[in-house]
């Protein structure tokens, strides 16, 4: 039988209330460098949870200077199921607005200089992304998060920038033309990575503010937005809770399960060696096997 094991990439603090039972923090290495910290593991409800605070402890890391190849090749390593996302944004819609959640279903990349696969020369493989987010999991999230009492937007486009930065106003009007709905700083490569390691992604995003395209709005502060994130983080932490009690005993098989089946274009009989080495986790069930040819 089949059972969620569901990894959580968000801030330290949604994992230091009492609903974690046998809680325990874990260093995991990783082929890829060091993760932002240490993973916590427990229980929420009888589901097996583990929690990666995204930008390492105490907030340490900036956007571009994540390992997000480390951190999803160790969700894998922990024996992660699925990933959800939790993050704050930007919004770029009157109508989503500060304290809103948003399940994202689409993204624009517009990141430069991140480690975007784990593919490196040696292997290629080439996997699908028309659908960047898992809607099972998507689907889930959104209603816990509603059943919280939580004002929720199930799709919204995510633009992830570069940053450290915030946008101009004359980027953040540009992003509104383009279709983006909200937009952050982080979801990519997360979620490339996530579908090479298949491993199904959703991303349940905070609103904190309205970015900078607003004719009379004031420029984005970043109190203003940990205040946002002080009076929702309890709301968050419910939603998890929520979340664990909602899935079904048995987790059944999610097409994204298997995207690697047809996604190598280099011969096995030629693949390198050391890249090969290098994704024992996250195409372990390919790379294994053949190391024992």
């Amino acid at each position: 039988m089949a059972h969620w094991h569901i990894g959580v990439i968000g801030g330290s603090g949604l994992y230091t209330a009492h609903a974690l039972e046998m809680a325990q923090q874990i260093n995991v290495a990783s082929a890829f460098g060091d993760p932002s910290a240490p993973v916590t593991t427990g229980l929420i409800e009888g589901v097996r949870f583990t929690f990666l605070p995204r930008h390492g402890e105490g907030h340490r890391l900036a956007p571009s200077d994540i390992n997000y190849r480390a951190n999803i090749d160790v969700l894998k390593r922990c024996g992660v199921t699925d990933v959800l996302a939790l993050s704050a944004i930007g919004s770029l819609r009157e109508e989503m607005a500060p304290g809103d959640f948003v399940a994202v279903d689409q993204l624009i990349d517009r990141t430069e200089g991140r480690a975007r696969s784990f593919f490196t020369p040696g292997i290629v493989a080439h996997v699908g992304l028309a659908d960047p987010m898992c809607p099972r999991l998507s689907g889930y999230a959104a209603a816990a998060a509603e059943e919280t009492g939580a004002r929720v937007h199930r799709g919204g486009c995510y633009i992830a920038i570069e940053g450290p930065q915030f946008s101009t106003r004359a980027e953040s009007r540009l992003y509104r033309q383009w279709g983006a709905d909200v937009i952050g700083m982080t979801a990519m490569p997360e979620a490339r990575l996530a579908r090479e390691a298949e491993l199904p992604y959703a991303l349940l995003a905070m609103v904190t503010d309205f970015d900078s395209w607003k004719e009379d709005g004031a420029a984005v502060e970043v109190s203003a937005i940990l205040e946002v994130m002080r009076q929702n983080v309890e709301r968050a932490r419910a939603t998890l809770v929520r979340l664990a009690g909602s899935l079904p005993a048995v987790r059944e098989p999610s097409p994204i399960d298997r995207v690697l089946d047809q996604a190598f274009v280099t011969p096995p009989e030629q693949w390198d060696r050391r890249a090969a080495a290098r994704l024992d986790a996250v195409a372990g069930r390919f790379v294994l096997p053949a190391s024992l040819r």
